[in-house]
């Protein structure tokens, strides 16, 4: 008997052993995607404008990277706030953590590389080591072009500096150690052409981040269904609101829309005669960045719908908001 217990207990001392010696492994020698890029970027004019573009209205990091007035409807960006950072993403809206989007403006990235903000952005792995939490789409942005990488780094160089010293996020456990096993080495591609409106709209979806909020995910993991919608975002005021389904379903997702009618569900947001409207606590609100998304160039929205379409259709009915009192 006494054998027994020894081989039990010894057993359970290796076992501890073996993941102790795992996580340390985690926690010490990942993420582990090499060093960044010796790279200097020529910041020419169409680098720039190219970078502009894509930071405002595809892959929109003026979206988070920014501060957004809720008392409008779809949180446009407050003026004079162009990368200052400080939106956060924590535990009360579904998170597991605290995620706070840092400055990008040049006065916190003054000094850092070039390379060490490539690496940041498609890697997702800030310059001091740390994993960042994908909800800057890092594993996406790690599958599009160097070059409109090197426009988005580019242009950011181009802000207004604004002093605005953010918190740095945490995860809780045991997402603090999962965390260091997200970040991938980048795979590359070029950009289709966009006479190839399958393939180039795909493209725009991976820049959009259009799968990130349009499946259903719980603390950071993907539950349902590629864009059959349904990621629950919490809204001040104990509100819900989830995002739609974008599969060609014809019941329950954009099967019946056509293209055009696509382009313009996003461009009555930059129309001229729109006029953004005052959102009271309650009631129906979105986190769906209209306003940002309406400059996309009418192409690319175009191309976007032609992807979207071809993807299998997905029956799933989605209550898209729930007020406080559930209703």
């Amino acid at each position: 008997m006494n054998k027994f217990i020894k081989i039990i207990v010894y057993s359970l001392g290796i076992l501890l052993l073996i993941v102790i010696g795992f996580l340390t492994y985690v926690k010490v020698a990942l993420p582990d995607v090499g060093p960044p890029p010796d790279i200097k970027i020529v910041a020419t004019a169409e680098k720039i404008e190219r970078g502009s573009y894509l930071a405002h209205h595809v892959t929109l990091c003026m979206d988070c990277h920014s501060t957004r007035d809720w008392s409008y409807f779809s949180g446009p960006m407050v003026a004079g706030t162009e990368g200052k950072g400080g939106e956060t993403f924590d535990q009360k809206f579904g998170f597991p953590g605290k995620y706070v989007a840092p400055n990008i403006t040049p006065f916190n990235l003054k000094d850092w590389t070039d390379g060490e903000i490539f690496r940041a952005v498609t890697s997702g792995v800030s310059k001091d080591g740390r994993a960042l939490f994908p909800i800057m789409p890092h594993l996406l942005y790690g599958q599009l072009d160097k070059n409109d990488i090197e426009s988005i780094i580019a242009f950011i160089r181009t802000l207004k500096p604004i002093e605005n010293n953010t918190e740095v996020s945490s995860s809780d456990f045991p997402m603090n150690f999962i965390i260091n096993t997200i970040p991938k080495k980048p795979s590359f591609t070029t950009i289709p052409s966009q006479h190839d409106k399958l393939n180039y709209g795909k493209y725009i979806a991976t820049a959009s981040g259009c799968m990130e909020c349009h499946t259903k995910q719980v603390n950071g993991k993907i539950v349902g269904q590629p864009y059959a919608g349904g990621f629950e975002f919490m809204l001040p005021g104990n509100t819900v609101v989830r995002s739609a389904n974008i599969t060609p379903d014809k019941e329950t997702g954009i099967g019946t829309w056509t293209n055009q009618q696509f382009i313009e569900r996003f461009k009555m947001y930059s129309d001229s005669v729109y006029a953004n409207v005052k959102v009271a606590p309650g009631t129906f609100q979105t986190t769906m960045p209209w306003t940002m998304y309406a400059g996309m160039h009418q192409e690319d929205l175009s191309a976007l719908f032609v992807y979207l379409q071809s993807l299998p259709p997905i029956n799933n009915a989605v209550e898209k908001f729930t007020a406080a009192n559930g209703k």
